[in-house]
């Protein structure tokens, strides 16, 4: 079955993060997903435009790049002059006033737009931007922290969107609290990929390789 990984940087030792990088390539790992925070639209900061930019440098896997920033439409070319064609931006619909504008920014720019949606925002508050996003973020936990609990009502929210994204065109990416159990259950359903972070991939003094090929050789 195919599906695909996504390393949550912001869980990465950041004393060794060169290693990091390279460590999470040679594993296996898909892409590197990149949460920038403003410590307005969310109570944190996390990641930085620097950060972003030293990973660009040291892999040549794609950026899945996660704004949970205020008006990212002002500061929007700082990201994307940043990285490559094909990598990811991924908005918050809530955080910007026309956020079909932002979007239509990251396609002129060569990237590929997505959406990320809330625990709280509902589908249909979001359901005309389904058509012009090639993916869609969808949290299970509250966005600002890594570590948080698994909110079981956002299962309807997949469900909702599983049952619209051949209609409409997007892929499913699963973000936080992504165990093992969750990508059993909805990899076959068809959300195309997870990201991973202290629940299932760092901080558990196993190589990254290794955990990785166990989680891709799991019994569906």
């Amino acid at each position: 079955m195919q599906f695909e990984l996504m390393a949550s940087m912001m869980c990465a030792d950041y004393g060794h993060l060169a290693d990091e990088v390279k460590a999470l390539e040679e594993g296996g790992i898909d892409s590197f997903h990149i949460d920038i925070m403003d410590g307005r639209y969310v109570h944190n900061f996390a990641m930085s435009l620097n950060d972003l930019r030293f990973i660009r440098q040291a892999t040549k896997k794609p950026l899945d790049v996660h704004l949970m920033v205020e008006h990212p439409i002002n500061t929007i070319e700082l990201f994307t002059e940043s990285l490559h064609k094909g990598d990811t931006v991924y908005i918050h619909p809530e955080a910007e006033y026309h956020p079909s504008t932002t979007l239509q920014k990251i396609a002129d720019a060569g990237m590929i737009p997505g959406i990320a949606i809330n625990p709280g925002t509902s589908i249909e508050n979001v359901r005309m931007m389904l058509r012009i996003v090639n993916k869609v973020l969808v949290m299970s936990v509250n966005p600002g922290n890594a570590a948080q609990l698994f909110l079981p009502y956002v299962r309807e929210k997949y469900d909702q969107l599983l049952e619209l994204k051949d209609e409409m065109g997007f892929d499913i990416y699963w973000d936080g609290a992504c165990g093992a159990d969750k990508i059993q259950e909805y990899a076959p359903l068809g959300v195309k990929g997870f990201v991973l972070g202290t629940t299932l991939l760092f901080g558990k003094n196993k190589p990254y390789g290794e955990t990785l090929h166990d989680i891709r050789n799991m019994k569906f």
